[in-house]
């Protein structure tokens, strides 16, 4: 490792294959805690390549315990998480809004490292259980519309990095590689990204596979929409800059969208959007990336349209029943 450092000191850069073999080793025990970090580091404080974030990306789906649930034809929504805004949890509540608009959902979560609650937090703490078990998450999507797959028990290659990460507690490479690397491979994708830098990247790499995909930046900085102001979302065919009232919303104030101060708080904030009992703000927020997810999924629906499926799925109780069934199972 103190070679590899010392290379990236110098503002090298690393090749695919020199980053999947270093993140193979970091997975298999090869390097210390003062190293993983260190090399952690260097990434928080300078962009990453194409050929890096490949390589990392082919390492983790190389180790990971793979799930084939193609039968079901499903959709992520994942956000990368990292942008320090700490909103309440907007994308997975947005799965069971797509769940229960008729849109299966592989939905692949964490607890939360750079912020207070994940999707794993808030969902474990509202009763969900987590499994690898495939016949489990079969059953789920099955009959939820959607399953949940914990991040840990898929890469369990990475409970090297894990400690390391919590004691960091800030954005590293690996929230870029949550969405990238679902157990499921999903061929539909909708993914939010903190930076428009990585939204370039990952559009790129998306490209060369056979996704339906949209990848999505809020101008003012969310990994999600926000309504807060523009965002950009980018496809295989199209790049463009929308605004709320493209989907048929209101602007919203930042303040409007915090996760609250506990778990607690954001498992509240949570079932009040599922039981549509949420402010007006909290709604709009999980309706407008639930209706670009379901605009991902069927592009030739438009965007009101799809704004408009993922309110009924809400208005109607479907996400609540779809929610309900998971935790059931």
């Amino acid at each position: 490792m103190k070679a590899i450092l010392s290379h990236l000191f110098e503002y090298k850069v690393l090749t695919k294959q020199q980053s999947k073999e270093i993140l193979i080793g970091i997975s298999s025990g090869k390097y210390s805690n003062s190293e993983i970090a260190a090399f952690l580091t260097i990434y928080a404080m300078r962009s990453i390549t194409v050929e890096e974030l490949e390589g990392f990306r082919d390492a983790m789906l190389e180790m990971c315990l793979a799930v084939d649930l193609s039968a079901y034809d499903p959709i992520d929504v994942c956000g990368t998480g990292g942008d320090g805004k700490d909103t309440f949890n907007i994308s997975t509540l947005s799965c069971f809004v797509v769940a229960g608009a008729g849109q299966h959902v592989a939905k692949h979560g964490n607890h939360g490292v750079s912020s207070l609650c994940g999707s794993s937090t808030v969902l474990e703490y509202l009763g969900a259980k987590f499994t690898n078990d495939k016949s489990i998450l079969e059953k789920q999507i099955a009959e939820a519309g959607v399953c949940f797959l914990h991040a840990p028990l898929f890469h369990p290659a990475m409970k090297n990095v894990a400690p390391v990460r919590r004691e960091l507690g800030v954005k590293t490479f690996f929230n870029m590689l949550g969405p990238m690397t679902n157990p499921v491979s999903p061929k539909k994708q909708l993914v939010g990204v903190f930076s428009l830098e990585l939204a370039r990247l990952f559009a790129y790499l998306y490209q060369q596979t056979d996704k339906q995909f949209l990848v999505l930046h809020a101008l003012d900085g969310y990994d999600e929409v926000s309504l807060t102001g523009a965002f950009k979302i980018i496809t295989a065919h199209t790049e463009q800059v929308l605004t709320p009232s493209h989907l048929g919303l209101n602007t919203l104030r930042a303040e409007e969208l915090s996760g609250g101060e506990t778990v607690q708080a954001s498992a509240q904030i949570f079932m009040n959007v599922l039981n549509n009992e949420a402010t007006p703000a909290q709604m709009q927020a999980v309706l407008a990336n639930a209706g670009l997810a379901l605009h991902c999924a069927n592009p030739s629906m438009s965007l009101l349209d799809s704004v408009a499926m993922a309110r009924e799925s809400i208005e109607n109780k479907k996400a609540l029943a779809s929610f309900k069934k998971l935790v059931s199972i």
